[in-house]
């Protein structure tokens, strides 16, 4: 359904390093003016009128073209990568350093990872956070199995060791019992305001994960599952729920709109009961993937828990869609 992989990237810091509270816009931000610099041919101001759009790797993997779609309007596509980075919480890297951020690629930026390895490199080389401190690469993993990583590529090697890249192995079991642990806020929203945890219910997160699994297999992978949505929307409202959720604030700086914004969400565990089985394997995919706004932050990261014994077998059809694509990935 989706090819998609986790990749670890590690760093040694050169100069003192000042993460804030959290580093995922930072990230992101001197990840996108990097991979500009070295992607862009055009010199273009703007993308939108530039003749190499549709070819562009900075556009396909950055900043897809906006578009019309069934379930809304997108003024930018969502994008077929995400950054995970450093656990929450200011602290300064001093030099020498070890330290880390994940990334997750799907559809054809997994075939972009040298570049986007280059981007990385160029813009921690440049210079990142307060006093611009720097870092060198030192290594990047491949997540082979939950929490286990196998280095791929080093930097005084060129060669980027092959690897699979299938969707995640989703175990095929009914499952009546799962508890979601949100590792970074969660921003579920309604007319454009996100939802605070009163607010928040089972059907409004199963089916933002239905959404969020389907849509990104439409544009990024072998195209959309054709689950349906009106009777998926009928059995999440049988779902029962415990929520221990409470909200977190985090703050950013738009170099766009030249301000500081604040983006909170909710963190904490969420528990869900009942006939679980058509919504598992989104819910899987959402490991990676990510819910709600601004996922290519990092936002709305979380650990699913099967806490309860597996019962026989998802119906099938709803598994195979998503282990059907198998692919390797072997950069050049």
């Amino acid at each position: 359904m989706l090819p998609l992989a986790r990749y670890r990237l590690h760093w040694r810091a050169l100069t003192p390093i000042h993460l804030p509270d959290y580093a995922g816009s930072m990230l992101r931000g001197a990840f996108g003016h990097a991979l500009r610099r070295v992607a862009c041919l055009t010199r273009e101001p703007e993308c939108g009128g530039c003749p190499l759009l549709d070819t562009c790797a900075y556009s396909a993997i950055f900043a897809p073209p906006p578009r019309t779609h069934s379930l809304q309007h997108f003024s930018q596509a969502p994008a077929p990568y995400l950054i995970e980075p450093p656990p929450w919480g200011a602290r300064t890297l001093p030099a020498g350093a070890a330290w880390h951020f994940d990334i997750v690629l799907c559809g054809r930026s997994l075939k972009e990872l040298p570049l986007i390895t280059l981007a990385f490199r160029q813009a921690l080389q440049r210079g990142i956070g307060p006093g611009d401190g720097r870092s060198e690469l030192v290594q990047i993993d491949h997540e082979a199995a939950p929490e286990r990583y196998l280095a791929i590529h080093t930097a005084g090697d060129g060669h980027f060791a092959a690897h699979a890249t299938a969707s995640p192995s989703f175990g095929g079991h009914e499952i009546d019992q799962i508890t979601l642990t949100l590792l970074t806020p969660l921003r579920l929203q309604d007319n454009g305001r996100a939802l605070p945890p009163a607010r928040l219910n089972a059907p409004t997160l199963l089916m933002a994960a239905v959404r969020r699994a389907s849509l990104m297999a439409e544009l990024h992978g072998v195209g959309a599952p054709g689950w349906d949505f009106p009777r998926l929307r009928q059995l999440a409202d049988a779902i029962a729920d415990d929520k221990h959720l409470e909200w977190k604030d985090w703050t950013r700086r738009s170099a766009r709109q030249r301000q500081a914004m604040t983006l909170g969400g909710v963190v904490g565990t969420w528990t869900l009961r009942g006939d679980l089985a058509p919504f598992l394997p989104a819910l899987h995919l959402g490991q990676w993937l990510h819910l709600g706004k601004e996922t290519v932050f990092g936002l709305g990261h979380y650990r699913l828990e099967h806490t309860s014994a597996p019962v026989g077998k998802i119906p099938e059809g709803m598994v195979q869609d998503a282990e059907r694509k198998e692919g390797n990935c072997l950069p050049q």
